[in-house]
């Protein structure tokens, strides 16, 4: 390696005081070495509730290379990422969340792919996931395989935020503008050089999971509807499908009418009428009220996070 990088770790952090004191001792210990310049080690504190920005500002007291961003509330998990992302100086940058179940034991590795294959991009892929339910299990399976069939860009499947992205990266993602991001999809949009780098994912280590089911829908719902106008394509061509439906059934009523066939005069044509014509408006509706809602979020112009305290910078 002609050249060591300085290296930021960037660690969001939603109520982990269980879990923060094995994730602090194993993120230092993979750092030791001298495989790199330097490091940051950035904490984002994601307004928990509990001691977690305690724990956080005794480590930035205690340690030089700990920073810590403390948001005035909880922004969210892409919120958190994005604040990293833009206060990190590091040439690499690695993405870690604070649950353990990506291992910090991974950094040199992926450090030294970046400087093997030249690559602006390493991400984590999942061979396994230890500890997670067989319904999460399918849903992820199927999540991203669904949205690669409906996305204009191809996303890497099985993964997560667990990434290494260098300066050419960090720089380009600054510039976007979304509000809501989906940021493994916005780091595969950009392009550059990616490669993966497998791993067996561990159960978490402590603590409850900060992405339950109400979560995970609006973050495939921001991945869906950012990185795809299909479903707007989708609810036309229902709209279509509907209007022959409607024609077969007026020339169906029409035939029946003239034939002389006795029926009770227009329940069933009326009935399958309202029920059918009634359901494709309400999912065209609802698919335009998304994408609406979208353009909403970002004329506003709100910052995506607000930093209440910085400590270490």
């Amino acid at each position: 390696m002609s050249k060591l990088p300085y290296l930021s770790i960037i660690i969001p952090c939603f109520n982990e005081e269980e879990v923060l004191p094995q994730t602090f001792e194993r993120v230092m210990a993979a750092l030791q070495g001298d495989w790199h310049k330097g490091a940051e080690v950035i904490f984002i504190n994601d307004g928990s509730r509990d001691t977690t920005l305690s724990i956080l500002k005794g480590y930035a007291s205690s340690h030089k290379e700990v920073k810590v961003l403390n948001f005035s509330r909880n922004f969210g998990h892409q919120a958190a990422v994005s604040a990293g992302i833009h206060y990190c100086n590091g040439d690499l940058a690695i993405i870690i969340d604070a649950d353990l179940q990506d291992p910090p034991e991974l950094f040199k590795d992926m450090v030294a792919m970046h400087v093997e294959k030249g690559a602006n991009v390493v991400y984590g892929v999942r061979r396994e996931r230890k500890g997670e339910t067989w319904f999460k299990k399918l849903t992820a399976k199927w999540f991203y395989r669904i949205l690669n069939r409906m996305s204009d860009v191809s996303l890497d499947v099985d993964t997560g935020d667990f990434r290494l992205i260098d300066r050419k990266v960090i720089n380009a993602f600054k510039g976007l503008g979304e509000k809501n991001k989906y940021i493994r999809g916005l780091i595969a949009w950009m392009g550059f050089k990616q490669v993966p780098i497998y791993y067996d994912r561990d159960p978490r280590v402590a603590g409850e999971t900060k992405y339950p089911l109400s979560k995970m829908l609006k973050l495939a719902s921001i991945a869906m509807f950012y990185f795809s106008k299909k479903p707007l394509k989708m609810s036309i061509t229902l709209g279509v499908f509907s209007l022959l439906i409607g024609v077969i059934l007026t020339i169906y009523v029409l035939v029946i009418q003239f034939s002389g066939v006795a029926t009770t005069p227009g329940w069933a044509s009326t009935l399958i009428t309202i029920i059918f014509f009634g359901g494709v408006q309400l999912v065209t509706i609802g698919v335009t009220g998304e994408y609406i809602g979208n353009i909403l979020d970002e004329v506003k112009g709100r910052p995506q996070y607000i930093v209440e305290e910085e400590l270490g910078f």
